[in-house]
Parts: structure tokens; sequence; C-alpha cells
């Protein structure tokens, strides 16, 4: 069992990552591809730190030890490590390098696998990942923009799919970026996980080359993009999408097909926080539509009365005090949003601004 530095580790060195906290302080956030294995649950940690402030530190450790010793009979009981091979190597860390990391790698060690114990845990980590999100402030990026509905993020798959390098910052932070961007089945990350998720992102970037990203505000759903990417982001140039209205409401029907069906009220909820900003007669036509299932409709009237409006005014605000090279961008005209026209455009995007020396000079 040794002590080793975050800075240094390459995770995928080791056959097991153990992250030891609780699944609370797990859920929150982890490094790239740990499995929570906790040596108190989160009942159990919050007694045991109760005990050290009403009884004593020494009724803590020992009620502690009795917990732990029981958990970790249950780790080793069942996979992976019910399974694992002698030469196998195991990285095991905590909150901050401390007890419930060293008991969990003392009793693995024991068993004769390789372990090693992060140096500062997750706290050693999380500054990992800083560091990684400064990085991000030292590349060179190029913005998807378009009004709603331009299929930006289908873009960007077809970008990365012929070879470019993307950030899909609404795919990180599972949301599309608007007030009816929530994803029905799954919650947003955590600020700490977006962040995880991103670092873990740029750590696959090439510095050489341009990162195509889309247009976005400095927050997407309840997250906040890094200040570094989003400076650069104000500055970098940029690819405008031009769709017809018809592939438009098209292409949005598909991607919000959940509040015809299973999420009306949901939709009409939405809709209402609208109110204060389009009035109330404009809202109450919405709402008709919906009513009618007039979806076609209802979608179009949504793009032209709000959407729209409100991307032409994102737009004064974003760029209204970037460089020449942000303000001037170019627009790329599709008539539908086929895959091979996409995929047309995205080797288009790539062969006109793919390598890094176009900004350069």
């Amino acid at each position: 069992m040794w002590r080793v530095e975050m800075a240094s580790v390459n995770l995928r060195a080791w056959d097991v990552v153990c992250d030891a906290r609780s699944p609370c302080e797990y859920d929150d956030d982890h490094a790239p591809g740990a499995l929570n294995f906790p040596v108190l649950d989160d009942g159990e940690r919050e007694l045991v730190g109760t005990l050290h402030k009403q009884a004593s530190a020494f009724e803590a450790r020992r009620r502690g030890a009795a917990l732990v010793a029981r958990n970790l009979h249950a780790i080793l009981s069942a996979p992976p490590f019910s399974e694992l091979g002698p030469d196998a190597r195991v990285l095991v860390y905590c909150a901050r390098g401390g007890e419930r990391s060293r008991s969990l790698a003392y009793v693995l060690s024991r068993v004769g696998w390789t372990v090693g114990v992060v140096d500062g845990g997750y706290r050693s980590y999380r500054a990992h990942v800083r560091a990684a999100l400064h990085r991000l402030g030292k590349l060179e990026y190029h913005l998807i923009s378009g009004p709603t509905g331009s299929a930006k993020g289908k873009m960007l798959d077809m970008i990365d799919e012929c070879g470019g390098q993307t950030i899909d910052l609404e795919g990180l932070a599972n949301h599309k970026g608007s007030i009816l961007g929530d994803n029905p089945h799954s919650p947003q990350p955590s600020q700490k996980r977006f962040e995880s998720l991103l670092a873990a992102r740029a750590a696959t970037l090439d510095p050489r080359a341009v990162v195509f990203v889309e247009s976005e505000s400095n927050l997407v759903g309840k997250l906040h993009v890094p200040p570094e990417l989003f400076s650069r982001m104000r500055t970098a140039p940029r690819t405008s999408l031009a769709l017809p209205m018809r592939a438009r409401v098209g292409w949005i029907r598909a991607g919000y097909a959940h509040f015809e069906t299973t999420h009306v009220a949901e939709l009409r909820a939405a809709l209402d926080q609208l109110v204060r900003l389009r009035g109330r007669e404009t809202v109450g036509g919405w709402l008709r539509l919906v009513d009618e299932g007039r979806w076609a409709e209802f979608v179009q009237q949504l793009l032209e009365q709000h959407y729209d409006p409100a991307y032409a005014k994102s737009k004064e605000t974003f760029y209204g005090q970037a460089g020449d090279k942000a303000s001037a961008g170019d627009v790329l005209e599709l008539g539908d949003c086929d895959d091979a026209t996409y995929r047309r455009a995205a080797r288009e995007l790539l062969a006109r601004y793919g390598p890094r020396n176009q900004y350069s000079g």
C-alpha cells in the first residue's frame, strides 16, 4: 500500500478505482470510472459525527470501527472483489485521504492486491479538475450558433463523427439550454459533476487543433459554464446555422416529443412562466394550441414569438463587446436537418476552420 499523487496518476492503469466516501458524496461528484464502496453510508457517517460532537472522539471511533468492519465484510464478499484476481491493482480515495480510505486500503492490501491511496483524496482530485478547467482558457474555439431548432447539437455530433474536436456543453449538463430544456428522465448533474465531466472531455482534446462548441450563455439550465471557457467563447469565431422554419419545427417536435404525450402538464407549467415576459394574451394563445393538439402551429408560434426574439437579443448581449472575429461570423444555409446534409456541412466546416492557424496572425 502506498500514497499516490492525483496529479501524476493514470486512472486507467488501475483495475478498480474505489471511492470510499458515502453515497451522497459520491453522487455529488467522483473521479472518472470510480465505483462507490462506502465504508460508512450516509446515515452511519452522520451518526459517527454526532457521537464525536455529543459524546467523545473515543465513542465515535469505537462505533465507527464496528460499522466500518461490517461494511468491509460486505464489500469484500461481493463483486468485483469476490472475483478479482491476485495481480489486480486497486486505487482508493476518500474525502481527504484519511481514515476511510486507509481502512479500506489496508484490508485490500492484506488480501494481497496492489493498493494505492490517493494523497489528499477527493480534495486533491478537485484541484486536478480546477487545473484542467483553467487549461480550457488556452484552447482555440469555433462556435456553432443559430436560432432554436437549428440542430446545433447534431452539427457537433457530425463534426465529432468526421474527426473534429467538440465540447457538447448541453450533453454534459443534461439540459437543452432553455426553459423547456429539462431532461424528463434524469436530472442535471451537480456543478462539481459537470465540471468533472468537462475536465475529462478536455483531457481528450489536442491543444493544436480547434475545438467546436455550441454558442451558449454562461448558464446551461442551472449549471455555470466555467469562466475560463466562457471568456474564450465570447471572442471565438462562429458559424450560424440557418434552417427553414418547417425543418426547425420538425426538429423541435422530434426532440421534445414528450411534451406532446406524457408531459403536457409540465409544458403548460413552463409556458405559464413566460407570461411576465410575453404577456398573458400571447401565452394564452399558445396554451389554446396545446389544448387543441395543433402542435406544429404551436411550435412555430413559440419560435417566432419567443425563441427567435430571445435569440436576437442574446446575440447582442453575447457579441456586443466581442472582437471582430466573433461578431462577423458566417452563415451556413441548410435545406433540412437530414444526416447527409449535416455530415456534408460538418466536413465543410472542418475543411474551412479545422486548423488552428486559421485564427492566427
